[in-house]
């Protein structure tokens, strides 16, 4: 007769009440991305929202720079399973980029350079909620990891925090992003698992 019954684990570390149903916890900061690395000059660089009436508000970095910036320590959590705690961030709050800006708008499409997009309800990103990152542990954000700036959305499985931010287009119904479209799931909740379409 077994003394230890199969699967039993024994006790849970003490951080594992911040690891979210199968993950688990790395020291890393591993990069995956869906293709190449844009690399993205400051002197161009440019961060638009676009209401569902077209109307067009633009920071350029600059402009993002002078705004007043937040720094926050932040738990990441990777659809591929990979967890990394205590990430430290600086970056401008969406509340106060989407402060002044009428919209009746519901849902939010980010988009990226060099393609990439993904979706997420607009309350996502309010309340303190998420951020334009463009510092990391520190230093200015590597091309890597989204530089020069990418946006923090910890809350929700790393994709929707998209490297190489450039803008949010403001939706009244929601529309599929980039990987959303290939079959991962539209919220991406990691306490849920919210992994793929159906989870």
């Amino acid at each position: 007769m077994a003394i230890v019954s199969r699967g039993f684990q024994g006790r849970r570390r003490p951080s594992d009440h911040r690891l979210p149903p199968g993950q688990y916890e790395t020291p890393d900061f591993p990069v995956l991305s869906a293709g190449p690395t844009p690399r993205v000059d400051r002197d161009t660089w440019r961060f638009s929202v676009v209401t569902e009436t077209a109307e067009r508000h633009s920071w350029t970095w600059s402009e993002l720079m002078a705004l007043p910036a937040e720094d926050r320590v932040a738990d990441l959590h990777c659809v591929t399973k990979w967890s990394k705690f205590d990430t430290p961030w600086r970056g401008v709050s969406l509340d106060l980029l989407l402060r002044d800006i009428d919209t009746e708008a519901e849902f939010a499409l980010v988009h990226s350079y060099g393609g990439y997009t993904t979706n997420l309800p607009l309350k996502d990103l309010l309340d303190g909620q998420a951020w334009i990152a463009y510092r990391y542990d520190g230093r200015d954000l590597a091309p890597e990891h989204g530089g020069p700036a990418r946006l923090l959305v910890p809350h929700l499985y790393l994709w929707k925090s998209a490297k190489w931010v450039r803008g949010l287009q403001l939706l009244v119904q929601d529309e599929p992003g980039f990987w959303e479209t290939a079959g991962y799931h539209d919220y991406g909740d990691p306490w849920r698992e919210q992994r793929y379409q159906g989870d």
